[in-house]
């Protein structure tokens, strides 16, 4: 993959040309249109990521939903112990690309794809690959927090049960371990026998990231995980994101400009199944290389 951005061609020599008054001028949108217009692109991937050891390798991948294509020709990767942000317009294909990454988008009927998805250099989409391990290997907290109806105990070590694990006292330390991990081990100690749906909102989403993380994942997938939680719990879980991503990778969807801007390392701006701009979060911000993403990322267009 790229990791420097591409030579500016004619458009985009248009559009980087004059970056002084972009400011004062009218919103455009070249590579927008051209996007929406079907035309070939070639996405600004910034040289901030360039050798850095990527834990997931996207291939020219693509998918479909029967004769509908939602991606298109993605190519990026993703640095390892790092955090990467997916950001961009509602139905643009972030959370597709998120449920791609550990294949949940092979229970829909119809699905197809085309190129290649690498974790640690081995293809997540071979035929052999065992898809119930790939998922233990990439865990994923959705939007809305999911406990199951059971106790905060048998919630948080459910992996471990599904994976054939009975030993009591590795149970105990697992789910302790976890707990502590997702910062709610304080709140839920003295209760872990008590259903896990008498929790908060906050604590529950808390909870379930606790339950991806016990069978310690190569890669935790994040979809919007505080879209459905007041301020004060977004608060919690940003900041547990920030401690454990020194010990995970962690991709995260997200339409909150401004949560993106704290919790992530590098930033990913998509439209319309398309990768547009790839770099670190501060050039993403202060910096891109291309004014669609400067228009999107304060609000212009979105």
């Amino acid at each position: 993959m790229e990791t420097t951005a591409p030579k500016p061609s004619g458009l985009r020599r248009t559009l980087l040309r004059d970056d002084a008054a972009r400011p004062s001028q009218p919103v455009k949108t070249l590579v927008l249109d051209a996007i929406r217009a079907g035309e070939t692109f070639t996405p600004a991937v910034h040289a901030s990521l360039s050798g850095l050891d990527p834990v997931l390798r996207l291939n020219d991948f693509s998918l479909f939903y029967g004769p509908t294509q939602a991606l298109f020709s993605i190519s990026m990767n993703v640095p390892r112990g790092k955090v990467t942000a997916i950001i961009g317009p509602s139905g643009c294909g972030k959370s597709t690309l998120l449920r791609s990454v550990n294949r949940l988008n092979d229970l829909v009927d119809g699905v197809r794809i085309e190129g290649d998805m690498l974790l640690n250099g081995r293809s997540i989409y071979d035929r052999h690959v065992d898809v119930i391990d790939l998922r233990k290997r990439l865990g994923m907290v959705f939007q809305k927090p999911n406990p199951f109806p059971m106790s905060i105990f048998e919630n948080v070590i459910y992996p471990l049960r599904i994976d054939g694990e009975r030993r009591r006292r590795v149970l105990e330390e697992a789910c302790e371990r976890a707990l502590r991990s997702a910062a709610i081990w304080d709140e839920v100690k003295d209760r872990l026998n008590a259903s896990a749906l008498r929790l908060s909102g906050g604590q529950q989403q808390r909870l379930c990231i606790a339950r991806a993380i016990v069978a310690d994942p190569e890669v935790l997938l994040l979809d919007e995980p505080c879209s459905a939680l007041d301020p004060i719990a977004t608060l919690r879980v940003e900041e547990l994101i920030h401690e454990i991503s020194q010990r995970y990778t962690v991709m995260i969807v997200t339409h909150n400009m401004q949560q993106a801007m704290r919790v992530s390392h590098f930033t990913a701006f998509m439209y319309l199944g398309r990768l547009v701009e790839y770099g670190a979060t501060p050039e993403i911000f202060q910096r891109p290389h291309l004014p669609e993403t400067e228009q999107y990322v304060t609000g212009r267009f979105g």
